[in-house]
């Protein structure tokens, strides 16, 4: 075991693609912002066996809110990128989108440290980003192109990147992962906190409960993290789980309910739990109240178990990107002219990625037993038949 995890963390710790760059700060010339910071009220969390939740108030500086737009603004741009290349039947397979739930992701990276590890659902393309995967390298994983994260062989539910693990297909399956990401910052010692996200149509799982329990047991420094967007697949949560309160079904592990559509609220909560989870007390249960606009897939119009009209108020009234716009303008934090030029910025970038995307390679077939193993003993890999063996290859060097 003790040669199995720093393997582990060598095998990950050499990335594929160029690392995005931090979100800069746009300045625009003209009608600049002359406020430096607000302070924002923030909805009520609730509660499950904790005395004290996150702080119900925070500070936002004029430079933290130009960040968070920014990063929001790119993940809504980077899926309206996908959904275009999957009608244009260049992204094939599944592909499951992320519009509406942009401020769980970004306000939990927000709050996020260096040494804490994150695994997810298939429903992953802007945590990837986030995770520090560029813009193209998302798009061409998503595209099977050789400048994906995972060199195109992947697809929409298998991306990585430096501390985060995926990009999962299998439901409910990165649970337990989570678990055990969480057992080896603490075996190792690093100080690390581990987030494990799922759907609420993964959170009837059993395999979710064995995790709640070894992470209890043991107390590992894990957060399970149900991004509740109100429909597993097709099934709304009403006639899917015998009771909705996800923060709540740890049972003796305690948990919270955070507005997901408020990245001020999900960056204070996502602080709260490596807190709590550091300082040895545990694992956390959060549930984030979330929507998703579009369907469960590219494949389901998302139309046939809610009404058009539901969608619609959701955007119009409690979008995350379009909420957060209005709260930092009126607060006088930043103006209109630099949000315009940072979605101009966002726009240029994604549409540029967008292209090159499309143009590149694929990987030959020579990179079919490529990067399997880190450290390989044996060169042979079986192929689909005894008597044609493939030779496993090194493309990327692991440091």
């Amino acid at each position: 075991m003790s040669k199995l995890i720093p393997s582990a963390a060598k095998l990950l710790s050499g990335a594929t693609v160029s690392k995005a760059a931090a979100p800069a700060v746009v300045a625009s010339k003209t009608n600049y912002s002359t406020k430096s910071e607000s302070t924002f009220e923030i909805k009520p969390y609730k509660l499950h066996k904790l005395d004290k939740g996150p702080a119900t108030s925070a500070t936002l500086t004029s430079e933290d809110a130009l960040q968070l737009y920014e990063k929001l603004a790119v993940l809504r741009r980077i899926e309206t990128a996908s959904g275009n290349l999957y009608k244009e039947k260049i992204i094939r397979g599944f592909c499951h989108l992320y519009s509406g739930q942009e401020a769980v992701a970004v306000g939990m990276r927000a709050a996020l440290r260096d040494v804490d590890s994150v695994i997810t659902a298939y429903r992953c393309h802007g945590w990837t980003h986030l995770m520090g995967v560029s813009v193209l390298g998302v798009l061409s994983e998503l595209t099977g192109r050789r400048t994906g994260c995972s060199r195109g062989k992947g697809g929409s539910m298998h991306l990585y990147g430096r501390n985060f693990y995926g990009g999962n297909g299998i439901v409910g399956a990165q649970v337990p992962l989570g678990a055990g990401l969480a057992f080896a910052h603490k075996y190792r010692g690093d100080g690390g906190v581990a987030f494990a996200l799922y759907g609420d149509g993964a959170a009837n799982q059993g395999q979710l409960f064995e995790a709640y329990n070894m992470a209890k047991l043991w107390d590992l420094p894990c957060v399970f993290v149900c991004e509740n967007n109100g429909y597993g697949m097709g099934t709304s949560v009403d006639r899917s789980s015998a009771s909705t309160e996800y923060f709540s079904r740890g049972d003796y592990v305690p948990g919270i309910w955070v507005d997901g559509m408020d990245v001020i609220a999900t960056r204070e909560a996502t602080r709260y739990a490596i807190d709590y989870c550091s300082s040895g007390k545990g694992p956390l249960v959060m549930e984030m109240e979330t929507y998703r606009y579009s369907g469960h897939s590219m494949s389901d119009p998302g139309t046939s178990y809610r009404t058009r009209d539901e969608v619609q108020e959701v955007r119009q009234t409690r979008d995350p990107i379009t909420s957060f716009k209005e709260k930092i303008i009126a607060s006088e934090l930043v103006t209109p002219d630099q949000l315009k030029e940072i979605d101009t910025k966002v726009r240029k970038e994604v549409d540029e990625a967008t292209k090159q995307a499309k143009a590149e390679a694929e990987v030959g077939p020579e990179e079919l037993a490529g990067d399997i193993y880190y450290n390989n003993l044996e060169n042979v890999i079986r192929g689909i038949h005894p008597a044609a063996p493939l030779q496993h290859v090194e493309v990327v060097p692991r440091n």
